[in-house]
C-alpha cells in the first residue's frame, strides 16, 4: 500500500512545472512556490518557534531557490534540494540571532543502537506525539541542532530516513542514531517540564 503523500504525489507530476520555472518561467515559478511555500515555512516554524523567524528562512529560501534552480541538475532530487536550501537558511538565521548557545552530545559515533523498519514507532515516538502542545515545540528548541533538525524531518515532515540522508550528506545510520537520540532527550526534557510543573502546582 503506498504511503505516498498528496505533495510527493503532485511533485511527481510537476517535473515540467519545474523546468518550465528553470528556463525563467514566472508563472511555472510562482506555482512551485505555491506548491512548496506551506510545506518550507511548517518546518521552518518547527525549527525556531517563531513566526517572524520562519517568515524570514522562508522567504529567503525561496530568493535563493529561485536564484539557483537552474543549477539543479536532477529534477527528480528538487525534494531534497530545497529542504536543504531550507535547513541551511534556517542554520544561518539561527546563528545570527544567536539563539544557538548551548552544546549537545553529539551521536555520530554511536553505532551500537538497533532499529526497527521506517514504519515502526518506538516508545520514544509516541511518547512525544502523544505531547500535543507548545511544550513540545519549545522542547524541540532545547535539543541540538542537528539532532533537532532530523527530528523535525522525520516526526513532522515525514522524510525518509534516505531523504534526510540526503540532505544532511550524513550516512542513514547517522540520521537514524540522532533520531534516536534526539526523541530520547526530547522525552526527558518533557518529562522534567511536567515534573516541573506539577510540583508548581502541587505547591500553591
Amino acid at each position: 500500500m503506498s504511503t505516498a503523500t498528496l505533495l510527493d504525489i503532485a511533485m511527481n507530476h510537476s517535473e515540467n512545472i519545474i523546468d518550465r520555472a528553470k528556463l525563467g518561467d514566472k508563472g511555472a515559478f510562482n506555482k512551485l512556490v505555491s506548491l512548496w511555500h506551506k510545506r518550507i515555512y511548517n518546518f521552518s516554524l518547527k525549527y525556531f518557534n517563531d513566526h517572524d523567524l520562519a517568515t524570514e528562512a522562508t522567504q529567503k529560501t525561496f530568493i535563493k531557490v529561485f536564484d539557483h534552480l537552474g543549477q539543479l541538475k536532477e529534477i527528480e532530487k528538487f525534494k531534497s534540494w530545497i529542504y536543504v536550501i531550507a535547513l541551511n537558511q534556517c542554520r544561518e538565521e539561527d546563528r545570527k540571532f544567536g539563539r544557538l548557545s548551548k552544546m549537545f552530545i553529539s551521536s555520530d559515533e554511536v553505532s551500537e543502537v538497533k532499529y526497527k523498519q521506517e514504519q515502526t514507532s518506538s516508545p520514544e515516538s509516541d511518547y512525544v506525539k502523544s505531547e500535543m502542545s507548545d511544550i513540545v515545540t519549545e522542547a524541540i528548541n532545547e535539543l541540538g541542532e542537528e539532532q533537532k533538525a532530523v527530528l523535525i524531518m522525520k516526526e513532522y515532515e515525514g522524510l525518509k530516513f534516505r531523504e534526510i540522508a540526503e540532505i544532511l550528506n550524513v550516512s542513514e545510520n547517522t540520521v537514524k542514531s540522532r533520531l534516536y537520540y534526539g526523541l530520547s532527550h526530547l522525552k526527558k526534557i518533557l518529562e522534567k517540564s511536567r515534573a516541573f510543573n506539577e510540583s508548581y502546582h502541587d505547591g500553591k
